[in-house]
């Protein structure tokens, strides 16, 4: 087990929660109201992209599992915030599997794309990636909602995983 990385891990997950918490405070029509000046265009469907992004590369790239879906469009997008914890769950059980099973964390590999392009990648970075991914989509959405007009109640400093 990556100790190291379990404890940055649960910290990701409770401010994860806490905006998860707030976006089901939200009018059902503000999470998913499309814009289409912002990413992905509305609240739930890019917080739904955050969690297929975990899914893709720990999931389906790091265990080599096989991806059962495309990327989530607006039709078979969660309809609520009770949907994305779902889809949340998978992302902890994932990553926790990661972080139960892997080993050699820094050891490079040769991944190649549906597209066919090359990457050297790491397991470290299959779990790192989405987090940081998240990190930053999670700007966009509190950007969004503030500019709907439902800014976040919570603590300002979202971007940050705070060890308290």
């Amino acid at each position: 087990m990556n100790q190291d990385l379990q404890l940055f891990y649960g910290l990701v997950q409770r401010t994860r929660v806490g905006v998860l918490d707030w976006l089901e405070t939200l009018p059902e029509a503000v999470f998913v109201q499309e814009r289409s000046d912002f990413a992905y265009g509305s609240l739930r469907n890019v917080y739904a992209h955050i969690a297929e992004c975990y899914l893709w590369w720990a999931g389906h790239v790091g265990f080599e599992t096989a991806w059962e879906q495309d990327p989530t469009t607006p039709e078979d997008a969660p309809q609520d915030v009770a949907q994305l914890r779902v889809m949340f769950a998978r992302v902890d059980t994932v990553v926790l599997n990661a972080l139960e099973q892997w080993s050699d964390w820094d050891a490079p590999f040769e991944w190649v794309s549906p597209r066919g392009f090359k990457e050297t990648l790491s397991k470290r970075w299959l779990l790192l990636h989405p987090i940081t991914h998240e990190f930053h989509h999670k700007g966009q959405a509190l950007a969004l909602a503030r500019v709907m007009g439902f800014p976040y109640s919570g603590k300002a400093d979202t971007d940050l995983v705070s060890p308290f």
